[in-house]
């Protein structure tokens, strides 16, 4: 029978992507968002992050900052409010880590209350700078607690605590999920993460700016298969809480992606280097054992497939914003 699900954050790129997979599933979601990152239109106004279900009786949507208190009845609560990329994220680092404490505390409020089964998206972010690889959910990480990417790593980190001490304390049915980088249709153009980047300055002829000397390297998942991993980590059993690697086990150097871009869009975008951020891992890549053991869950989409579908997306993007 269809649940009625709320999904924070659910205007934004992963969330947006959600709230369709569960409608398709047959439940009644209700998108939460204050619309800093998420948006119910795209950059034109055309179709945008919930353009396909605008008109779907199975969405509400509802103008909300976690960070207060929400009354609302529902069955199940995915918490994915929180910016995720660091353009946005250190845009308010206070505001940053209140999302994700405070947005945690009332999420899990909410879900005491109402007896609902509850996520939280946590990240990758938690390993910091890893020194095992690639990273098992045992690693505690080698986080810096006072750098600029902390308010973000160390409200997560938070948040996971939180959700824990509300396991043990009030038997509170959690599931806690560690995302690795994700991309797909729907990022921001102006996010700054990695692929987004590389697509949107191949496209438009600009230099691809590569930070360091690109030999840092990161795990892509599609986004398609990072939401069938959030869906079967909230059907699993009880017992099965978490934390959990979710992101595609190939590791590829920023260089061979900037490379692997500028070929699939035909660009005559030169790579330039520059300057590597302050505590910007070497190396990111999950070991995600555990995932294929407990949820039977391993990415399908290759990195070649996702990145044409990805870029078929922003070419679409831009193609719009040239006509508008």
């Amino acid at each position: 029978m269809g649940r009625r699900v709320l999904v924070t954050g659910g205007a934004g790129f992963l969330g947006s992507h959600l709230c369709e997979r569960l409608i398709e599933d047959g439940h009644d979601v209700l998108c939460v968002d204050n619309y800093f990152t998420g948006r119910k239109d795209n950059l034109t106004g055309r179709t945008g992050n919930l353009g396909r279900l605008i008109d779907n009786h199975k969405l509400e949507l509802m103008r909300h900052d976690v960070t207060f208190p929400l009354y609302v009845e529902v069955d199940e609560i995915y918490n994915l409010a929180c910016p995720a990329s660091p353009v946005h994220y250190q845009f308010d680092p206070v505001q940053t880590t209140k999302t994700s404490v405070h947005g945690a505390i009332n999420m899990l409020g909410l879900a005491k209350r109402v007896k609902a089964k509850i996520l939280q998206a946590s990240t990758s972010e938690v390993y910091g700078s890893p020194l095992q690889h690639p990273q098992k959910e045992s690693y505690w990480g080698n986080v810096n607690p006072l750098g600029p990417r902390s308010c973000y790593d160390e409200g997560k980190r938070c948040a996971e605590t939180l959700f824990f001490d509300y396991h043990r304390q009030h038997k509170l049915r959690i599931r806690v999920v560690r995302i690795f980088n994700t991309y797909g249709p729907r990022m921001l153009p102006n996010d700054g993460r990695v692929v987004s980047n590389f697509i949107i300055q191949a496209l438009r002829g600009k230099p691809i700016t590569v930070h360091g000397d690109g030999s840092q390297t990161r795990s892509f998942c599609y986004v398609d298969d990072l939401i069938d991993g959030l869906v079967r980590l909230m059907e699993a059993p009880d017992e099965i809480t978490g934390p959990i690697n979710l992101g595609n086990p190939c590791e590829c150097t920023i260089l061979e992606l900037a490379d692997k871009i500028v070929a699939k869009t035909g660009s005559r975008s030169e790579i330039v280097l520059r300057p590597l951020p302050q505590d910007d891992p070497t190396r990111r890549c999950p070991d995600i054992s555990l995932a294929q053991a407990s949820l039977g869950w391993q990415p399908a989409i290759g990195l070649d497939e996702g990145l044409d579908r990805t870029i078929a997306y922003f070419d679409e993007i831009l193609g719009e914003e040239e006509a508008a």
